[in-house]
């Protein structure tokens, strides 16, 4: 088994702290806010931001035991950078759409 440098260790257990912390923050967002667009905002920001330095770790980790980053840590990334914000937009459009139909027909 390959053993990590103090240094690399350390930052590999703060990224997954912060990971771990902000992803439990946005959730948490989910108890806190009464309405759909907080719920949104707090899930869509909190689990992505900490889904990536969780990821950001696993980067990390495998390049100090493999020599290499693993290729699927990176679409992830990759992945949750790009989709995550769209659909929360896309979410957040058909929201405000449902809401102009109903002050229209009310």
């Amino acid at each position: 088994m390959t053993s990590v440098p103090l240094i690399p260790s350390i930052i590999i257990a703060v990224l997954l702290i912060l990971g771990s912390l902000i992803t439990l923050i946005g959730t948490l967002g989910l108890l806190r806010f009464n309405d759909f667009t907080g719920r949104i905002h707090a899930t869509t920001l909190g689990n992505t931001l900490g889904t990536m330095l969780v990821l950001a770790a696993s980067c990390l980790l495998s390049w100090y035991i493999r020599d290499r980053v693993s290729f699927h840590e990176v679409v992830i990334i990759l992945f949750l950078f790009f989709t995550s914000p769209i659909s929360a937009m896309l979410l957040m459009r058909s929201y405000t759409l449902r809401q102009e139909r109903m002050s229209i027909h009310s």
